[in-house]
């Protein structure tokens, strides 16, 4: 039988190597690494990852923040969290059925963690939240691939129909999403303007009237949203000309 492929994910090459060290005794898997999250999605683009052994606490993108990506893949990876957390959020865990292993790992505990380990769930994903402050990253589904946009280069979100676009400075991509579940999410970092938009409070470059253009008020004159870098404006419904009094 063919070896099952497993990820090891994790900024410190010692915790690797150990853990690397460990599968190998038990046998049975093809071993890869990544040195974080963003790494980890980088190999999952071209790898089918039946495991991934994930570490909560690493730069540029963390477990928590991994493992909401990777729920989100066709096939995603059975997910087992290495950590040194301490009790009151393995709570979290152990509540939803998350297998985790405490740091320092031992061979009988990594064996048994791998036998069961299952595909993160819708629930189970949820629940991790709590213990992360935000996402950095948004992950976008595009001709088999996932992309990682940062969500400081996102300057706008619009809904349109079922999906939301998602506007950088130099092109716009569609996110499966609602724009109320974005706005609860990022309420620090964007502010609604319109009931179809949110924008970055750091990309606003001003407001000024002008002569609408969309269908509903066509012809009448209103405020946009100046943004930075682009020539793309927003409109500011009546509703939300607070934010315009609040700059």
């Amino acid at each position: 039988m063919a070896d099952r492929q497993l990820l090891i994910v994790d900024d410190e090459p010692l915790a690797r190597q150990r853990l690397r060290d460990l599968v190998s005794d038990i046998g049975g898997y093809a071993v890869m690494e990544a040195g974080n999250g963003i790494e980890a999605i980088a190999v999952l683009q071209n790898v089918s990852i039946d495991i991934a052994l994930v570490d909560i606490r690493m730069p540029g993108m963390d477990g928590i923040e991994l493992a909401q990506h990777l729920r989100r893949l066709p096939t995603p990876p059975s997910l087992i969290f290495t950590t040194a957390y301490d009790h009151h959020a393995l709570q979290a865990f152990e509540l939803n059925a998350i297998d985790y292993l405490l740091k320092p790992i031992r061979a009988e505990r990594l064996s048994a963690a791998l036998a069961k380990a299952r595909p993160l769930q819708w629930v189970q994903s949820q629940a991790l939240q709590p213990l992360q402050a935000t996402h950095q990253h948004l992950s976008i589904h595009e001709r088999g691939k996932v992309l990682l946009i940062p969500l400081a280069d996102v300057l706008y979100f619009r809904a349109e129909l079922k999906y939301v676009t998602v506007r950088i400075r130099e092109q716009s991509y569609l996110l499966e999403t609602s724009l109320n579940q974005l706005e609860q999410t990022y309420a620090d970092q964007f502010v609604r303007v319109h009931r179809n938009a949110l924008v970055a409070r750091n990309a606003i470059a001003g407001y000024e009237k002008q002569r609408l253009q969309n269908p509903d008020e066509a012809g009448e004159q209103g405020w946009v949203v100046l943004i930075k870098g682009i020539p793309d404006t927003l409109v500011v419904s009546r509703r939300h000309q607070h934010v315009i009094r609040a700059v």
